[in-house]
């Protein structure tokens, strides 16, 4: 279940958005974490609630370094846990926005969860799992009441789960966007290994037969009108396009937070990386964080030979 929302507090003066995330051992907090911190938030994993004040005032000094946090507060902090209570309303009263997720799941789920990791759970170490769990459920009640959102995780993988966490905090403030790297690539001196998609364009005419433009790149207007100019070209863009346009939202809902684009001819200086900066562009405009790299452009510059 969902409460709400993230609503982003106009009077937040401190410049810092934080989201303490709390629940039942085994419920998802880590999921929950690694996809804020996929998303760009700064993370830390068990924090003593008595230091969360002084975090958060530094998050504030920061400068603008830090401006969105996750902390995750659970029984591992033992005895300071008890205080979680009192260091959110002081939060709230420092003028910090503050957000808590509340992470759930049933008795059944959490003790098939336990028993498939064997771990021990910190309320019943020497007893049963199921007695650790109802303890630790009556200790949390109070916070589950007062908590912003709560998700149960019952039913969920945890994709779908970091995809709901995602989906929650992150698109409301514009943070849930695939992140996108465009590489361009010369065949001759290897594919890259990151790539998630690969292009090759040494189907199209090569502009290092032409002696005007073999010392250019593929950036340079002279080598993108020729590349362009060409029917082939024009109608390779207009379906390449049309294939990210329509494939890249289901990477994102799949969970993916970034995907690496490959596009490769054969030095890596004029075709591929007139592309690249086709479809960086292509990309910007929909919004995704885009970054264009031209790995081997300058190589061939250097005394190597393109073709």
């Amino acid at each position: 279940m969902v409460k709400k929302g993230l609503e982003i507090n106009e009077r937040n003066k401190k410049g810092v958005e934080l989201i303490v995330i709390t629940g039942l051992s085994g419920a998802g907090r880590t999921q929950a974490m690694q996809s804020l911190e996929d998303q760009g938030f700064f993370c830390v994993d068990n924090l003593p609630p008595s230091f969360l004040v002084k975090f958060a005032e530094l998050c504030a000094q920061s400068r603008g370094k830090v401006s969105k946090a996750a902390i995750v507060c659970d029984l591992r902090g033992g005895e300071f846990f008890s205080s979680l209570s009192n260091a959110l309303s002081n939060l709230e009263k420092e003028g910090f926005h503050l957000e808590v997720l509340f992470l759930d799941a049933s008795d059944e789920t959490l003790i098939r969860r336990y028993k498939e990791s064997r771990r021990r759970h910190p309320l019943s170490p020497h007893g049963r799992v199921l007695d650790g769990i109802q303890a630790e459920r009556q200790q949390l009640e109070e916070l589950r009441i007062r908590a912003d959102n709560i998700i149960d995780t019952s039913n969920l993988s945890s994709q779908e789960l970091r995809s709901k966490v995602a989906e929650l905090f992150c698109k409301a403030q514009g943070l849930g966007q695939m992140a996108v790297s465009v590489i361009s690539f010369g065949f001759k001196y290897g594919s890259p290994m990151d790539a998630d998609l690969v292009m090759d364009v040494r189907f199209l005419p090569n502009p290092f037969y032409v002696e005007t433009l073999r010392p250019l790149t593929g950036e340079h207007t002279l080598v993108q009108e020729y590349v362009f100019g060409n029917p082939i070209a024009q109608e390779f863009m207009e379906k390449y396009l049309a294939l990210l346009e329509y494939i890249l939202p289901y990477y994102v809902q799949e969970g993916k937070t970034h995907l690496v684009i490959g596009i490769g001819c054969t030095g890596g200086q004029h075709r591929s990386v007139a592309i690249a900066e086709r479809v960086g562009q292509f990309l910007k405009v929909r919004h995704y964080a885009i970054s264009v790299k031209h790995r081997d452009a300058d190589k061939n510059q250097k005394g190597g030979t393109a073709r």
